[in-house]
């Protein structure tokens, strides 16, 4: 049975378990009007609570009644009444002449406001803009239209509402559509041990300070001078490091807008006051481009003695030289790289147009010697399978409702410490074979459940078979403190192509340029770290013939 489709109720019941969940794990968090919603909301008829749910799962806040038609539900007027009676939804509501605008049609608006055929000629924004000196106030519903059967609703709670979506979720960028994909299928996601230890927001203020970071961001993003929106920025508490890091990327991000607009000196203070990963590069380059060479060098000093990461440390290398030329500092000594493997290619044009991996791949493969097209799915995939248990810990502020494809702290600077015996537990497999085990056992286990590093569509047991047999532990071992060292930088960057030789149980990671493509620098990383430690790696360089 399909709930979507067989039950027409299937969105109340999943709103009505967003506030059961929320009820029994959050209510000692909650403000009054919040509980208050709460009481008053399963007091409700059950038409007037679907249609409420309507309402709030719909883009917008004000709705004709003609446009909330539904089978379900019946009579729109009669459900919305104890609505309106109970304050959650407003009846013929106060509407600027923008707002009106959103709910008439063209043919409607000419008939309202009597437009000359010229008028009725223009687009709709175009009628809105030569209306507005004449109608600069708002007014009521039926004062604009007279008297119609088809009344206008305003959902006076949608604030609200998004609210509890947030102490749901833990973000704004789900919705309730999560609960759709999941009953059909879609999606499927790992099932967590919600102990109340484990709760994503620990106190009001976890969700306070969320809410105030989020309107901020929303203030920038529509103009708002960044000054004001960051004299509103919330402090965030020490101990809430993914509160913590999202205030440092949205400081990072601002920063990056004022160093498009040139201004050195407000970038250069934000970037400063930034922990977000790549911050220090891009002060050190603003400090430069403002002319400030002394204090970029002393910087670039100071950060080399400790890089944040290897995406930093080639940065600062590519810096160093010309900050060093300019405060009359010798050029630093080259750091020489291990070079890899180099493959020559010419070959014809294909006869349809296609990717160059692919004509590689198809070039190369051999029975005996098969290559898979796989970049950077099938080593995230077997970290992400024999790591599964560790990623999906229900410790505090990863996990807060059933519907998470990640850990919400996936990105943040402690990831790995905070589950340090889990990461070492099965890292620790790789050591005594048991790896092998846990990997093809999590694959049929887990099978199409939603993670951040498992590709389930370019996995198969003939690719996952052939990746255990040639690639020894040690070289996996090496690819997942990598990969667990930043997160965020190296799940991509691997090379492109992976040839195996099953008999002689070995196998080469191949990188594909065609002509005039160059390394990119997550590339470079990676095939500089894969030539240190013996793992085998090429750069493929693909000529077509005349």
């Amino acid at each position: 049975m399909n709930r979507v489709l067989d039950n027409p109720l299937y969105y109340l019941d999943n709103f009505e378990l967003v506030l059961r969940w929320i009820g029994e794990r959050y209510d000692d968090l909650l403000a009054q009007d919040e509980r208050d919603f709460l009481a008053t909301y399963h007091s409700l008829p059950q038409a007037s609570r679907a249609l409420l749910v309507r309402m709030v799962m719909r883009k917008g806040t004000l709705f004709r009644a003609s446009k909330l038609v539904y089978e379900e539900i019946g009579d729109t007027q009669d459900a919305a009444l104890p609505l309106v009676q109970r304050g959650l939804v407003a009846t013929d509501p106060l509407l600027s002449l923008e707002e009106l605008f959103e709910l008439l049609q063209k043919p409607e608006i000419t008939e309202v406001f009597q437009l000359t055929p010229a008028l009725r000629q223009l687009r709709k924004a175009d009628q809105l803009a030569a209306l507005q000196p004449q109608f600069d106030r708002p007014q009521h519903y039926t004062d604009w239209c007279g008297a119609t059967s088809d009344p206008c609703y305003r959902n006076l709670i949608q604030p609200l509402c998004d609210r509890l979506r947030l102490i749901f979720f833990g973000n704004f960028y789900q919705d309730w559509t999560e609960f759709v994909l999941s009953d059909l299928g879609i999606y499927q996601y790992e099932k967590v041990d919600f102990s109340p230890a484990a709760r994503g927001f620990r106190n009001r203020r976890d969700i306070d300070d969320f809410l105030a970071l989020h309107n901020c961001y929303e203030r920038f993003n529509a103009g708002a001078d960044y000054s004001d929106v960051i004299a509103d920025l919330p402090p965030c508490a020490d101990d809430n490091e993914w509160l913590r890091s999202r205030r440092h990327k949205f400081l990072f991000q601002i920063a990056q807008h004022l160093e498009k607009q040139q201004d050195w000196p407000a970038a250069y203070l934000l970037y400063a006051d930034s922990l977000y990963p790549g911050a220090r590069a891009r002060a050190i380059r603003v400090l430069e481009k403002d002319g400030r060479s002394g204090p970029a060098y002393a910087l670039l000093q100071q950060a080399m003695q400790a890089p944040e990461s290897a995406a930093e440390r080639q940065q600062l290398l590519r810096m160093a030289p010309r900050l060093a030329r300019a405060v009359g500092q010798p050029k630093p000594a080259r750091v020489e790289q291990a070079q890899p493997q180099r493959i020559d290619l010419q070959l014809a044009p294909p006869a349809v147009a296609t990717y160059v991996e692919l004509v590689v791949r198809e070039h190369l493969h051999q029975d005996a010697a098969p290559v898979y097209y796989v970049e950077n799915a099938l080593i995230n995939s077997l970290f992400g399978l024999l790591c599964w248990d560790a990623i999906f810990s229900p410790i505090p502020g990863a996990f807060f409702h059933p519907y998470h494809r990640a850990p919400a702290d996936l990105h943040s600077a402690d990831f790995r410490q905070r589950r340090r015996s889990q990461f070492e537990a099965a890292l620790g497999q790789l050591e005594d074979g048991r790896y092998r085990a846990t990997i093809l056992a999590n694959y049929s286990a887990k099978a199409g459940i939603q993670s951040p590093f498992v590709y389930w569509e370019t996995l198969d047991e003939e690719l996952l078979q052939l990746a255990l047999d040639c690639i020894p532990p040690l070289h996996l071992r090496r690819a997942f403190e990598r990969i667990l060292d930043d997160i965020k930088a190296n799940r991509s960057g691997f090379p492109d192509l992976i040839q195996f030789w099953p008999e002689q149980q070995r196998y080469t990671m191949i990188e594909v340029k065609g002509p005039g493509d160059r390394l990119q620098d997550n590339q470079l990383r990676w095939i500089e770290y894969c030539t240190e430690h013996a793992m085998p790696v090429a750069v493929c360089y693909l000529q077509w013939t005349q």
